[in-house]
């Protein structure tokens, strides 16, 4: 079995958890679809956690360690929406004005067309946070070329520009449906990024800053997450280990364009988990109540049916037959599409957070974090 690096502070576990954990991420990292994993699970009060990373055996590479930064892709909403809810605190913005009142025209117009009619007046930013818009996701398929995501999966750099995102939007995508009327019992929902391009544009509009600005002012500097930085920022660390690569099962792959063109962060698990728990503690609102706002609804992404969506929240419940518990679980917090996740499992108050840095790792998460649940609950 491949070896496995743990923390350098120690792992505050039973034996027992601790052999269940490394067990699992020696298997994880000697798959043939997989080059390595990282991971690491905290109880919320901080007390119990443990951290470990292992990667191939027999390599010239450095060793995979569990305190070094990597790319969180869409684990980045759950930081984005934290702004958004912020500057509703200030009164910065309306979670239920139009985003036509934060946006100039020539981004709006024509954004959202269908049957004829330009419904693009009608998406507030609330909309846009729990992807009720019907907006398609700029990412996937389109007419005439491959899906950006497909590029992607194959490893190809590419790069894209805010002024790409709206022109695929109006002229190569169709909206999947109406913006969802916000007072009904239930909503349609499809996950889209082009949603969440656009809710960063809006904060900077209505700040007069950019984004590595407000994460750095507003988030990862009060709450102390030193390891936590926009690509186009530098981390407040400089002893950081450079980030993981990302692979293609084990073959590495360069995508420095990607990650500049998606304005998704770097982060390591330990800044992760502790990001985690003040979200969960309301400590970044002025309001601790500000959080219920993330988990104010829960409605199923069309595009992806085994999650429900809050606002930059998914849901994802573990069944009976999964459950460490005689009755099912829940899952809350995001994933990202490279195969990283971070969750709070509210019935075993447990925070998780990793990685395993595939160009393509939508679901694997997913069965990563059911069997932490099971070792945890020994």
């Amino acid at each position: 079995m491949p070896s496995i690096s743990q923390q350098q502070s120690g792992n505050q576990v039973t034996s027992e958890v601790d052999a269940g954990l490394t067990r699992l991420v020696q298997k994880l990292s000697a798959k043939r679809g997989l080059h390595h994993v990282s991971l690491a699970v905290s109880s919320a009060d901080g007390q119990r956690h443990w951290a470990g990373a292992s990667g191939p055996e027999d390599t010239t590479e450095p060793q995979v360690r569990p305190e070094a930064p990597f790319f969180i892709a869409s684990i980045t909403k759950r930081f984005i929406v934290t702004l958004v809810l912020q500057a509703h605190e200030r009164g910065e913005l309306d979670l239920d004005a139009p985003i036509s009142t934060y946006l100039p025209a020539s981004v709006t117009t024509g954004l959202h067309v269908r049957r004829g009619v330009d419904r693009t007046a009608q998406i507030t930013v609330r909309h846009l946070a729990s992807h009720t818009s019907g907006l398609p996701d700029f990412l996937e398929r389109r007419r005439g070329e491959p899906s950006l995501y497909r590029q992607i999966r194959a490893g190809q750099d590419i790069a894209w520009t805010f002024d790409d995102v709206l022109d695929i939007t109006r002229n190569q995508q169709r909206p999947h449906f109406d913006p969802q009327d916000l007072n009904a019992p239930r909503q349609r929902a499809r996950y889209s990024d082009t949603g969440y391009q656009l809710l960063l544009r809006i904060l900077e509009a209505v700040t007069g800053r950019t984004f590595p600005d407000l994460l750095a002012d507003r988030i990862t500097g009060p709450l102390g997450l030193t390891g936590t930085w926009h690509p186009a920022a530098q981390p407040a660390d400089p002893a950081l280990p450079a980030p993981l690569p990302l692979h293609i099962r084990r073959r590495r792959v360069e995508v420095d364009k990607v990650i500049a063109s998606a304005d998704d962060l770097f982060s390591t698990t330990r800044d992760l988990l502790a990001f985690e728990r003040a979200l969960v503690a309301g400590e970044p609102f002025a309001d601790p109540n500000t959080r219920h706002l993330l988990t104010e609804r829960r409605n199923r992404l069309s595009n992806a049916p085994v999650l429900r969506y809050g606002l930059g929240t998914m849901f994802f419940k573990v069944n009976r037959l999964m459950s460490p518990l005689p009755k099912p679980v829940t899952l809350v917090g995001h994933s990202g599409s490279t195969g990283t996740w971070l969750f709070t499992c509210p019935e075993l108050d447990l925070h998780l957070a990793g990685t395993v840095d595939q160009t393509e790792a939508r679901s694997l998460p997913f069965r990563i974090m059911t069997a932490c649940l099971r070792i945890w609950a020994r």
